[in-house]
């Protein structure tokens, strides 16, 4: 009995000391170590991503301006492209008329459909929405307006190399009211983490037909260019539609 007592007491001191004995009477050390890593929000700029493949960085070319396009929006809440929509020279008449905005293009990447890419990189999962207003009809340096043009998109859609269950809300087809400020993409709490692209359809051949201008046969249409601007604005909470 002794014997037996003075062997057990072995053991718990062995253990005690940071080793296991094994069926064999081997002793193998034991020891825990740690491993961590903590993010912070990120505040740099967020390049522009193909809306095709959005893995791959591009370098998006302005149609209506050779000195665009505009830098991203700063912050780790980002607006960081928006496309500008080119419809190109057309005849004047008097039917009424549906012209297609120009694919957006790249300076070294194949034509992809127009989109708006937002980053959030805040680390915080509060979720935010996208809205956007035509500043007004189009018009001519005289500001002589295109009278009854209505600017429209279709075919929206969202996409990123985020998990798309974390997708925010996008509104599929639109018509622009000059004037009238609308949200087109939210990402209630919890979504749209990552990088997102709201594409203006899913691919070239898509999206080639996806933002449209309606010109009304009776519209006066002078020998002069028409233009318009559109302000994309980020809103950091996103929109409450409890209510909606």
């Amino acid at each position: 009995m002794k014997k037996k007592v003075f062997l057990t007491s072995s053991l718990l001191l062995i253990s005690a000391l940071g080793f296991q004995v094994t069926a064999n009477g081997a002793e193998v050390a034991a020891y825990t170590s740690n491993g961590a890593i903590k993010f912070e929000a990120d505040t740099n700029p967020t390049n522009p991503v193909d809306p095709t493949d959005p893995e791959k960085p591009v370098d998006p070319v302005d149609p209506t301006d050779p000195d665009g396009p505009n830098p991203g929006t700063a912050g780790p809440l980002s607006i960081d492209f928006a496309s500008s929509f080119q419809f190109g020279k057309q005849l004047i008449t008097s039917e009424t008329k549906d012209y297609y905005a120009d694919l957006q293009s790249f300076a070294a990447s194949p034509d992809a459909p127009n989109y708006v890419q937002v980053t959030d990189k805040r680390g915080t999962q509060e979720g935010w929405s996208l809205s956007v207003v035509q500043n007004g009809q189009f018009k001519t340096a005289d500001d002589e307006a295109l009278e009854g043009a209505a600017l429209s998109i279709a075919n929206g859609s969202m996409t990123s190399i985020t998990d798309m269950q974390y997708a925010p809300t996008a509104t599929a087809s639109h018509t622009f009211v000059p004037g009238s400020e609308v949200t087109l993409v939210n990402a209630e709490e919890g979504k749209g983490m990552g990088t997102w692209i709201y594409k203006f359809g899913a691919d070239a051949a898509e999206g080639s037909e996806a933002v449209k201008l309606n010109v009304p046969g009776r519209s006066v249409k002078l020998a002069k260019e028409y233009r318009t601007t559109l302000t994309w604005k980020l809103n950091n909470v996103p929109e409450n539609t409890e209510n909606e």
